[in-house]
């Protein structure tokens, strides 16, 4: 599939020379948690630069030299710009602003503002490092700078705002935008307005509307610098790439050598600290094509901009040897740890290590991205006094390469602390042993390399094998490529009483740190392969209530804002929602580890958001549920069948403590509310998004407990009408979520294919999201809300909500002989 990449062709650089079909719609790399997280969004692994999950780039580097010639096989060079007139990030700057309307004409260059107050940018309401604070609706600010000679730059308007903007040059319209940003961008000078810019006294003038929420202006005007390192690199021809659980692979033809290039994250969840250790693998593996032998050398390079949250932040760098290692380390000189929280934003505490054997004689530099790759292809020196946006380099000589050899680098990340709980700071998992250190951790990596691919190679045939047999093979291709997702947008810790702790991040969804409705569609993955995991999803909101903190008589919704874990902090609670989760999440929990001590130790609190379900939750009010962004629904059919199943699930956890009253009650109330259910939901063909609300349809998700838990609540009957209705509504991406809208949740489409019958039905419902996967033209690690028309996102990417994909497999954990049949 031919794809045009706009950013690189500004640039000037060429993608791959063959074309590559799409198998993702991006490719993970180095996946850990939400801040050590590096994906590749194209199909080529050389046709575009490395990427942290929220987009921002974050550098790898990887070029093989055959017999003299260089070819890329990983990345592109990373675009860098030089300030113009700096945003704040860059340097300190004051404009002149008023927040009373102003005269007619005052975006113009020659209009007086001498009248106008003087204030220190970045202008906004919550500003923790200087400028102005703006509290009021409206602001206009003038900025006079000088611009040189610029007349053959590409000249870009670099900002951040919130909200409502429009943005003149010298009176010129050059951007406008209704909404906000919550990052910086780069938006290309027309050349009808460059070319009216002057040598001194320009004026850069605002007006923005702060409609709602928060308030933050930042704006300068900045020069594309030509891209680096670009003379004398030949582009490998990409052959093939492979994605399995814990691997992405690459083969390359360069000249009459081939490489394989496998990126390995060994998140095995059998193995905690394993799991938790902060080191990926890189291999290259080269072979000669033509039975000759070839002198070969080998390099890779990390940018520091991953240690950082923007580009701007200075770093510092070192070298040094520790055990077996020869190592580069980075980090921003300020560390700020647990500083900032939010939704957009990258790691900027701790140190990122790139290692290699010191036994194969690595050459290691820091310097800038040119100066690296082409002191890797010319035999030049690198040095640099710069104190940002390096690169960490290693190149080693494999010398004459006839059958294959293989050099395998390490890159790490050390965070010192990770999250924030009510207050208390945690170290990450791998710190619980005080004796250990990130040099230990990068050693014992090391040393233990050739057992943990073996392991993770072993485990990526079982994992296929298994979802293979429990829903075919395309179901299994999207199982292998949510798996990394969907553990790496967690953190693991243990809280300080000693309970383990897995917080999810809400990535773009809204930032909130172990949401209960991000918890449970990612529960199927984690109830698979380790349900200490799903405990640590659980414990901290059960933390919550139990220690008075929290006092409703229903879940909570989140922790915090990622990475600070002290309390919710949405608008809105979701009574029927999370309340419901947890009580199935026990219930799970206890039919996969074969007891119920788990929820006896929280059974007080289970037992007060079951009596709250009793009462609120078979007709719920007009209230949010997890499908919020659809927005409140009264009477809701699908979060009526969460209640009924939380309600069960605690009858089962009831009976199997042996408090036999307790599980006959609250069973008896659940097939009570079910046969109520299906009058009452009952909309001919099928059943309806609301009670007593005809002529609309949802899909009834939730109602999957009932088979995979076997509560048999409701008939074969029920699942048949509804899955029937559902192969009549699909589009060429998948099911709609509901009649309200053609955007779905595919999260949801696994769940609510497991209650077809048959093979073909389940692969009916399944085959769209593949295609969804290889065809959308939204290239980010994958997003679970997506229209079915077109197949673009429409919001929500590198979720754990992926880890629900895994729902038939669980099925088929559970009840291998009705699995068996199905297929």
């Amino acid at each position: 599939m031919v794809r045009t990449f706009a950013f690189l062709a500004l640039l000037g650089i060429g993608g791959s020379a063959i074309a590559q079909e799409q198998k993702a719609p991006s490719y993970p790399l180095i996946t850990h948690d939400p801040y050590f997280s590096i994906w590749s969004a194209t199909d080529e692994l050389n046709g575009s630069t490395t990427k942290h999950w929220t987009g921002a780039t974050q550098s790898l580097t990887g070029l093989v030299k055959v017999d003299g010639i260089t070819y890329r096989v990983l990345g592109q060079n990373e675009a860098s710009y030089q300030a113009i007139a700096a945003t704040t990030d860059e340097a300190a700057y004051q404009v002149k602003y008023t927040e009373t309307a102003p005269a007619e004409g005052w975006e113009q260059p020659s209009f007086n503002d001498n009248t106008w107050k003087i204030g220190q940018a970045p202008f906004g309401d919550n500003l923790s490092s200087g400028g102005t604070r703006w509290e009021s609706r409206e602001l206009w600010t003038r900025r006079t700078f000088d611009a040189g000679d610029v007349a053959t730059a590409d000249l870009f308007l670099k900002i951040s705002h919130d909200d409502n903007i429009t943005v003149y040059l010298n009176g010129e319209e050059i951007y406008k935008h209704k909404g906000w940003l919550n990052k910086y961008i780069y938006k290309p000078l027309p050349d009808a307005v460059k070319s009216k810019l002057k040598k001194k006294g320009n004026i850069l003038a605002i007006h923005i509307h702060n409609t709602a929420g928060g308030a933050f202006l930042d704006a300068g005007i900045a020069r594309l610098l030509p891209p680096p390192g670009n003379k004398g690199i030949e582009t490998a021809k990409q052959t093939a790439v492979n994605i399995n659980a814990t691997q992405t692979s690459y083969q390359f033809t360069c000249g009459k050598a081939d490489v394989t290039l496998t990126f390995t994250s060994p998140l095995l969840m059998d193995d905690l600290m394993l799991l938790s250790r902060p080191v990926s693998y890189i291999s290259y593996k080269v072979s000669s094509n033509d039975n000759a032998p070839h002198q070969v050398q080998v390099y890779f390079g990390a940018s520091t901009n991953i240690a950082v949250n923007t580009p701007a932040q200075p770093v510092t760098t070192s070298r040094y040897t520790n055990g077996q290692l020869s190592i580069l380390k980075a980090g921003t000189k300020e560390q700020p740890i647990l500083k900032k929280k939010g939704d957009d934003l990258r790691i900027d505490w701790g140190y990122m290590y790139v290692a290699a054997p010191t036994a194969a004689h690595p050459q290691q530099y820091i310097s800038t991205a040119g100066d690296a790759i082409a002191a890797f292809a010319n035999g030049t020196t690198a040095t640099t006094k710069l104190d940002k946006q390096l690169v960490l380099s290693t190149a080693i000589n494999l010398g004459a390469v006839s059958t294959p050899k293989e050099q395998v680098f390490l890159l790490g990340y050390d965070d010192l602390y990770a999250l924030q709980y009510f207050n208390t700071n945690l170290k990450a998992w791998w710190k619980n042993d005080a004796t250990q250190t990130i040099d230990k951790q990068l050693n014992a990596a090391f040393s233990d390399y050739a057992t943990i691919i073996s392991k993770c190679e072993q485990f990526n045939v079982e994992l296929h094998k298994d979802a293979v047999s429990a829903g075919g093979e395309t179901y299994a291709k999207l199982c292998e490529l949510a798996y990394r997702q969907a553990i790496s947008a967690h953190k693991l810790a243990k809280s300080p009483q000693g309970d383990i702790l897995f917080l999810s991040k809400e990535n773009f969804s809204n930032g909130c740190i172990n949401t209960v409705d991000v918890t449970y569609p990612s529960a199927p993955l984690f109830l698979i392969y380790n349900p200490d995991l799903m405990k640590g999803m659980m414990n901290g909101i059960f933390y919550f209530s139990e220690s008075g903190k929290y006092t409703k008589p229903y879940a909570a919704h989140d922790l915090g804002t990622y990475p600070l874990a002290n309390g919710q902090v949405y608008g809105e609670g979701m009574p029927v929602e999370e309340s419901g989760n947890m009580l199935v999440l026990a219930g799970a929990i206890a039919r996969a580890e074969g007891n119920a001590d788990y929820a006896k130790k929280h059974w007080k609190t289970l037992t007060t958001w079951a009596e709250y379900l009793q009462k609120e939750g078979f007709d719920p009010a007009n209230q949010l549920c997890t499908d919020d962004f659809a927005g409140h629904l009264a009477r809701n059919t699908n979060l009526s069948l969460k209640a009924i199943a939380g309600i069960r699930s605690y009858a089962m956890l009831a009976k199997m403590q042996g408090l036999s009253d307790v599980a006959a009650k609250y069973e008896q109330s659940a097939k009570e509310m079910a046969a109520n259910w299906v009058k009452l939901a009952d909309d001919g063909d099928h059943f309806s998004l609301a009670f007593e609300s005809k002529n609309t349809w949802s899909q009834k998700y939730n109602m999957v407990w009932d088979k995979v838990l076997n509560f048999d609540l409701f008939p074969a009957s029920v699942y048949k009408k509804e899955t029937d209705f559902y192969l009549k509504h699909q589009q060429k991406y998948g099911l709609p979520l509901d009649s309200r809208k053609t955007y779905t949740k595919s999260d949801w489409i696994m769940w609510t294919a497991v209650l077809t019958d048959n093979s073909s039905d389940f692969n009916a419902l399944v085959a769209p999201l593949y295609t969804y996967v290889t065809e959308t033209t939204t290239r980010v690690p994958l997003s679970d809300w997506h229209e079915t028309t077109d197949g673009k996102m429409v919001g929500f990417q590198a979720r754990s909500v992926v880890g629900g994909y895994f729902m038939k497999m669980l099925d088929a954990k559970f009840n291998p002989a009705s699995a068996s049949a199905s297929r």
